[in-house]
């Protein structure tokens, strides 16, 4: 019989990168900040956590990133403004941010990794299981895929990590897994874990995309872990300990992901993910995509 374990809360979301492959657009924004049609990407990722029922939001943040937290805080003189124009759409998207989380901030002081990041969020977690997103991928709301991940959590405890698959010429841009079937088509078990393989290196081509559920004994491992690739403390490397061992933290499943996923991690993907995500719009899609074709026709 399956095992039910507790029930998860809160979301995790590193937000403390430097941004540098958009610059100079990240000099003074963050690059969370940049708008996708016509919200910023974060808030994409905060509605993903709070539609799969984790509504306690924490962002690791860093330097120059305090626009992150006016984004989700109320701005009472922009919102007297529409009230006194009787604009009550605008008004509402203003505070839809702000109504969305209860949101909390943690500075990670150095730029240590991802795996450093998730241990800053420590002391806010305690000894729950809990969720990470990761803010260059954004997962369409139709796919629910965070949701999936903690069920699959509270039915066999540990961790879960998301998996896509992906060309073996791409593997090397991602951490991979290695993994054993399960009874159910879209979960696996993952023995083993590497960061960003070799092709001829790489365990599969099951590559680990923007999205977690872990244990807590994540923390005491990265505690110990080395910087890895990059000189980092990678969040990958921790997982392979908790994968190869299950007496510490359960075991860790993968949930392969076979939806729409909108990578904003560079400048061609994320011009691709704005044009995806306003074609599919009710309100900008018709006219947009008319003027798409005719560009299109006109170029080729």
């Amino acid at each position: 019989m399956t095992q039910s374990h507790p029930r998860i809360s809160k979301a995790v979301i590193p937000a403390a990168g430097l941004g540098t492959r958009f610059l100079p657009a990240t000099k003074a924004t963050p690059k969370e900040m940049l708008p996708v049609v016509d919200k910023p990407a974060i808030q994409y990722v905060v509605e993903e956590a709070v539609s799969a029922g984790l509504d306690d939001v924490l962002m690791i943040t860093g330097r120059n990133k305090r626009p992150l937290e006016d984004h989700f805080d109320r701005n009472y003189e922009l919102e007297s403004a529409l009230q006194k124009k009787g604009d009550a759409s605008r008004l509402a998207k203003v505070q839809e941010s702000s109504d969305l989380a209860t949101m909390h901030y943690v500075r990670q002081g150095d730029p240590k990794g991802l795996g450093h990041a998730v241990l800053c969020a420590a002391p806010h977690v305690g000894h729950e299981p809990f969720a990470v997103l990761l803010g260059d991928d954004l997962i369409d709301p139709r796919d629910p895929l965070l949701a999936r991940m903690v069920e699959v959590q509270e039915q066999h405890g540990g961790s879960v990590v998301a998996l896509m698959e992906v060309a073996p010429e791409q593997i090397h841009l991602y951490g991979c897994a290695a993994v054993e079937a399960t009874a159910d088509d879209d979960v696996v078990k993952v023995t083993g874990l590497v960061e960003k393989p070799d092709a001829a290196d790489a365990p599969s081509n099951y590559a680990i995309i923007g999205r977690y559920v872990l244990d807590p004994h994540i923390f005491g491992i990265l505690r110990k872990t080395e910087p890895g690739r990059g000189g980092e403390i990678q969040l990958t490397d921790a997982l392979q300990q908790l994968a190869t061992d299950e007496k510490v933290g359960g075991p860790v499943h993968g949930v392969v992901f076979k939806g729409r996923r909108y990578d904003t991690g560079d400048r061609g993907d994320y011009l691709r993910a704005i044009v995806r995500l306003a074609c599919e719009r009710e309100d900008l899609g018709p006219d947009f995509r008319a003027w798409l074709r005719s560009y299109v026709a006109e170029e080729m």
